[in-house]
């Protein structure tokens, strides 16, 4: 059985080992470098499987029926995520990601071991059979369980294991459980050779296969939510604020891309004058802001 404490450990002597300053890395062959890479990401998984299991300590010191005893409340915050967004600096949506997946790992573990332990009852000489229903156990297993074990393994990251379990969705009338945990089997057998995007992709493209009757459903309601709005400031300034079905969402993103590309992709002007306006508008937007500084960490 995998042991995170010593993995992590055997991981972070391994990235140590690579160098302490950006000479030292900037020194290691290519096939150090590429070597070195898959090192850091092999540590960084590891730690982000931590950090979904103390997420999921969080919010299950947090729960709503703890009212202001629950540790978030105890903290000054409304959920879980925010107290955890605060304490690590992360955005909303990687607080709700821990969140998600560590309580699904957190869940898989107990119903494991509860079926380990019906499992241990009955090989008992003394057990009696019709007292210790093991199916039922079974049946408490959540069909999010492989996602659980395979991060636990090591096989999986938090981010990819977010993908697919968004990407698949939840159990409805149409999907059942069943359904999904199929579904799950033929996705996580090439999951370790696709990064989180292609992932979420493959798993909403499973799901809509699932769900071919939802789907209209779907696009339907993100028609429905689009909206767009613009108004102009008291200083001036005019602000936008929309959200976009994804179809119109990447005809936006284009046509962000084309405007700003001077800016935020380098010089792409063959005009000697309009290729100098770009490298300045990509000096200004590059050049640090005077006041930044760097918080210090407490750990």
């Amino acid at each position: 059985m995998t042991n995170l404490a010593d993995d992590l450990r055997q991981a972070a002597d391994a990235v140590a080992l690579l160098g302490s300053s950006s000479a030292d890395l900037a020194a290691l062959p290519d096939a150090e470098a590429l070597a070195g890479q898959k090192r850091i990401a092999c540590a960084r998984r590891l730690l982000d499987t931590y950090a979904a299991l103390m997420a999921a300590t969080i919010a299950e010191r947090s729960r709503p029926e703890l009212g202001h005893s629950g540790l978030a409340a105890q903290q000054g915050f409304l959920s879980p995520e925010a107290l955890i967004q605060n304490w690590t600096g992360s955005s909303t949506g990687d607080a709700y990601k821990l969140v998600a997946v560590g309580t699904m790992m957190a869940d898989t573990e107990a119903a494991d071991k509860l079926v380990e332990e019906a499992l241990s009852t009955l090989s008992t000489p003394d057990a009696d059979a019709d007292a210790v229903d093991v199916a039922a156990f079974v049946a408490r297993v959540p069909w999010q369980a492989p996602i659980a074990r395979a991060v636990t393994a090591g096989t999986l990251s938090v981010d990819a294991a977010e993908s697919i379990r968004a990407g698949l969705g939840q159990i409805d009338a149409a999907v059942t459980a069943e359904k999904l945990r199929v579904a799950l089997a033929a996705l996580l057998t090439e999951a370790s050779t696709l990064n989180a995007d292609e992932v979420f992709k493959r798993a909403r493209r499973m799901r809509d296969r699932l769900d071919e009757a939802g789907i209209a459903a779907r696009e339907k309601q993100a028609h429905d939510d689009r909206y767009l709005k613009v108004y102009r400031l008291s200083n001036g300034n005019v602000r936008l604020n929309g959200l976009f079905a994804p179809e119109d969402g990447e005809f936006v993103l284009s046509t962000f891309d084309s405007i700003t590309g001077p800016r935020r992709g380098g010089v792409r002007f063959v005009d000697p004058e309009r290729a100098a306006w770009a490298k300045k508008m990509q000096t200004t937007r590059a050049a640090p802001s005077r006041s930044t500084r760097t918080p210090s960490c407490s750990c």
